[in-house]
């Protein structure tokens, strides 16, 4: 039986505080979640009905999941699909920054709230949401993140009937309908059809894709594409209208690092980048968003990398470049990809510690450490790539900040 809006209401409530207090008490003093969860169940079901027992003990596992996208997490509230979807404050408060200052916003398929209150504490923001009970936590979590109802309005209904006109707007189709991730826009919901009807309305909007996600061809000759990536990982593209769009009919990558430290990359998408002939004192490797975006031969002619084969996103040069698009690595080692040589190369420095990257190569990272790595406190990189029509093993390490 599906979770009532009453109940939705009861979670969110003064009166629901006490138990998930319990339930994260509980939890918290378990190193596995799984350990206290039949302890724990009986103890909620002895006052609770079976529907609010479940949304307590979720709930708090949302919430230790939550804690990587969202400072309050421990006071939010969440939905396992809702959670996934969510833009983590890092991102969302990056997106708001792009809108003008103080211009009214409509995020049209808020979900959970994770754009909406970012739009929320730029300026005045209102959320529409079809789903009743996904709109009451995007609504809850606003006030959380200290959003008064005059700064941050949710409404339930749909959001194809709703008038942009004096809005800008931001729209996160659901791209999950038959529970997988879809990257065509005719399954999105609302489908193009309905988005490209909205920007007759008002060009001034931002709608959220999946990073594989293939815009139209006109979205493409108008728009700015960008892809956005945090915590490691390349998280979204966002296709940018209107006066939103500060490079129009180009692709950008943005990376959000740590302490909010940020880097846009700009230009055309291409594919070639200029090839080495030999693998230099560096190697480098792109933030997921520039390969994304196809803007690795940006990067390179900017920075005079080469990419130590053809087809593949590792770049070379004896030049020490400190740019937070790129994973650095100073070469130790190239030697040719033998299991045997690998072993007695670990055994004989004493590498135990042994992070393994590889692009254009099958080969199991996981299975192939637990063959080669050795007894010893060292550590080091093994990167395994083509270089030159042959499997190289290129020995690192890996630089910081």
């Amino acid at each position: 039986m599906a979770t009532s809006i009453d109940d939705y209401r009861w979670l969110v409530s003064d009166v629901a505080r006490p138990w998930l207090a319990l339930a994260r008490e509980a939890v918290d003093s378990h190193a596995q979640f799984g350990e206290v969860l039949v302890r724990l169940t009986s103890q909620l079901r002895k006052d609770l009905n079976s529907e609010r027992t479940h949304l307590v003990i979720e709930q708090i596992e949302l919430r230790q999941r939550a804690r990587e996208k969202f400072s309050l997490a421990d006071q939010m509230f969440f939905t396992p699909k809702g959670l996934q979807q969510a833009t983590d404050e890092q991102l969302a408060s990056y997106k708001a920054s792009r809108f003008p200052a103080q211009q009214p916003i409509v995020d049209l398929c808020c979900g959970i709230g994770g754009d909406l209150t970012a739009f929320a504490q730029r300026g005045p923001a209102r959320g529409v949401e079809r789903d009743s009970a996904t709109a009451l936590l995007a609504a809850t979590n606003a006030a959380v993140n200290g959003c008064s109802q005059s700064q941050c309005r949710v409404t339930v209904e749909d959001a194809v009937r709703f008038s942009v006109v004096d809005f800008a707007w931001h729209c996160d189709p659901d791209r999950r309908k038959e529970g997988r991730r879809a990257t065509r826009g005719d399954r999105f919901d609302p489908p193009l059809e309905a988005l490209d009807a909205l920007l007759a309305q008002n060009e001034a909007a931002a709608v959220k894709l999946a990073p594989a996600t293939e815009v139209p061809l006109a979205w493409r000759q108008c728009a700015e594409l960008e892809w956005l990536s945090s915590r490691g990982e390349c998280r979204q593209q966002v296709a940018w209208f209107g006066r939103l769009a500060h490079h129009p009919g180009r692709h950008a990558a943005t990376v959000i690092g740590r302490a909010g430290k940020q880097r846009t990359v700009v230009g055309k998408a291409a594919e070639a980048v200029p090839q080495a002939t030999a693998i230099d004192r560096y190697i480098y490797e792109a933030d997921a968003a520039i390969i994304a975006a196809k803007l690795s031969a940006v990067l390179c002619l900017e920075h005079s990398l080469a990419a130590v084969s053809a087809g593949v996103s590792y770049f070379t040069s004896d030049a020490l470049i400190d740019d937070l698009v790129l994973d650095r690595f100073e070469v130790v080692d190239v030697l040719p990809f033998d299991r045997k040589q690998l072993r007695g190369y670990c055994r004989e420095r004493g590498i135990s510690r042994l992070e393994i990257k590889k692009r254009g190569v099958d080969l199991s990272p996981e299975r192939l450490r637990k063959e080669i790595a050795s007894q010893g406190d060292q550590a080091a990189t093994m990167i395994i790539t083509p270089v030159q029509k042959q499997i190289r093993v290129i020995i690192a390490r890996r630089i910081g900040d």
